[in-house]
Formats: C-alpha cells, structure tokens, sequence
C-alpha cells in the first residue's frame, strides 16, 4: 500500500497580499518583536541606494541588515537612545498595486507600491517605493526571506528615518 503524499498549494496572491498587509500592520504598530519572527533566519533587509542595482552586497545600501542587525536596529527604537527615533514616529503604511512576479508551493516573489506617512515634531513626511519581497513557506506559513525596499528618491538627501521602511 502507497501513502499518498501531500503537496502544498502554489502561494497565492491573496496570500502574498495577506502576509504583507500583515508586516505593514506590525511596523505600523510597533510590534516588532511578532515582525522579527516573520523573517528567515537567513534574510536581508535592504534599501539600496542606486536605482536597479542587483548586486547589493557590493553596493551601497541605506540598510542591508541580516538577522542581526534587524535585531539591533528593533533593540535601538525600543531603547528611546536613537536620536533619529525621538520623539517616536507614528507611521501608517498603504500597499498597493500588488504583482505576483514568481511562485509555487515553496516560495514566491511580490512586488507591491508602499507610501508610508510619518508623522513626528509636528509635521508629515511620505515616503514612496516600491517594496519587492521573496517569501517562503515555512513550518508556520510564510516567512521573510528578502524584501528590498526601493525608494523613488534614494539617490536624494532623506531626513533622518528613525523607524524600518
């Protein structure tokens, strides 16, 4: 006798879109310790600066953080000691445009336009671009295991940002 095996679903969009809503949501509220633990142990966190640059570790980058450094830079917003985070921001993260660019049942990669507003001293920022994540399916869903935020205008001055595009 033959036990049939399971296979998992192709990631959907929907389910793409799901997760990410979901990350924004974390970020937007500060819950950064249930965001740490969407990510693979092996995961980058990046912002590069130069517009369509695929080599990025041999690029200058705003922010090209494995888990450690995702670590810190939560334990620095937490603490109250960053000087860019003080006062604390308080953000709120719009997705749209979502594009499912790969996927099957292990991993897909989503590419979607984020603004974020920032509100802090008294005044509103925006931030613009477009966020790229490759997601894969973990023991527990789906996991981050690379999201490259591209901002319109990287290549620009930007005022100090004291919390995670």
């Amino acid at each position: 006798m033959t036990i049939p095996t399971t296979t998992a679903a192709t990631i959907t969009l929907a389910e793409a879109m799901e997760f990410a809503w979901t990350e924004a949501d974390l970020l937007d509220h500060a819950v950064y310790e249930e965001w740490l633990a969407l990510w693979t142990d092996d995961a980058r966190y990046i912002v590069p600066i130069e517009p369509g640059v695929t080599d990025f570790e041999n690029a200058v980058n705003y922010a090209y953080d494995d888990h450690e450094m995702r670590k810190k830079r939560v334990d620095r917003l937490l603490s109250g000691q960053s000087v860019s985070a003080s006062p604390v921001a308080r953000t709120v993260r719009s997705l749209s445009r979502f594009r499912l660019l790969h996927a099957d049942e292990a991993s897909c990669e989503l590419r979607c336009a984020q603004i974020i507003t920032e509100y802090r001293r008294g005044r509103e920022r925006t931030y613009t671009g477009d966020v790229t994540y490759r997601l894969v399916r973990g023991p527990t869903g789906l996991q981050i295991a690379r999201k490259v935020v591209w901002l319109i205008n990287s290549t620009e001055a930007l005022g100090g940002i004291g919390y995670i595009l």
